[in-house]
């Protein structure tokens, strides 16, 4: 295999756990030359006709209920290769990343990378409150230690790859047909009208331009993807996820999911 002269890391984060893996990862790589693609901001786009054997890319996203979600997807397919290495990387709220890594595989395949290791790391869910944490600050500093050690495997496994062959990857959890994405185009964070200061910190955080600018209590739910990353961010506690339907399913994973799990790692 050609020897790597860049590394690309290409990702999607809205409250940017999966971002902290990715890069921990690509410092633990060693690597120098690193091109940054932060594609939850919704007008990136990829300056990279095509990337080639010399560079090597690290592909990550969130997993929403099992799957990749398709903003994800869509932002993600952008990108091309030519039989270019990839690592692939999936970030979950420590219940279950089901079908994702799987999927994302399939995803980068398919645009012209070749997967030579694969990863599974925890990060606070979404849900997560101070009443209910649920993998609440994960990634922590034993999550990130991990995850430069991963790096490192796989620049082991680069160095020592003759060629960059499709089978070169273990296999990878997840079942095919894949579980079917839940529907929560009904549903999104709403805003304390009080306690909001009009700082916009929610309207750049959203990846998908669903919360209105002059008024930002005013949330399109067909375009919400109920990341919460709005609610992450808000300074002054205003931007709240009070929807039934959530608060059912934070007190069932934080009931059955505060057990700690581990990142798994594939090289």
């Amino acid at each position: 295999m050609k020897k790597l002269k860049s590394l690309n890391l290409i990702y999607f984060s809205p409250t940017r756990t999966t971002q902290k893996i990715i890069k921990a990862v690509a410092q633990g790589t060693g690597l120098e030359n690193i091109n940054e693609f932060n594609l939850t901001i919704p007008t990136v786009t990829s300056p990279l006709t095509e990337m080639d054997e010399s560079h090597l890319a690290i592909f990550g996203s969130p997993v929403y209920a099992g799957r990749i979600p398709p903003e994800a997807t869509s932002r993600l397919s952008q990108y091309k290769g030519n039989k270019t290495p990839a690592v692939i990387i999936v970030l979950y709220g420590n219940r279950e990343y089901e079908d994702a890594l799987l999927e994302l595989k399939e995803i980068v395949s398919n645009q012209g990378f070749v997967p030579i290791a694969a990863g599974a790391f925890i990060g606070e869910h979404s849900y997560s409150t101070s009443e209910k944490p649920i993998a609440e600050n994960r990634p922590d500093h034993s999550d990130l230690q991990k995850a430069l050690g991963f790096g490192e495997k796989i620049m082991r496994k680069a160095e020592n790859l003759a060629t960059c062959e499709e089978n070169s990857l273990p296999a990878i959890p997840g079942n095919f047909p894949y579980r079917e994405p839940r529907d929560f185009s009904t549903i999104s964070p709403t805003s304390i009208e009080s306690e909001c200061t009009l700082c916009l910190d929610c309207v750049n955080a959203c990846p998908t331009l669903a919360i209105n600018e002059q008024n930002p209590a005013k949330t399109d739910k067909s375009l919400c993807i109920v990341c919460c990353a709005c609610v992450k961010v808000c300074p002054s506690g205003a931007r709240v996820m009070d929807h039934p339907q959530i608060k059912t399913v934070a007190d069932w994973l934080y009931t059955n999911y505060s057990v700690r799990k581990e990142p798994e790692t594939f090289v």
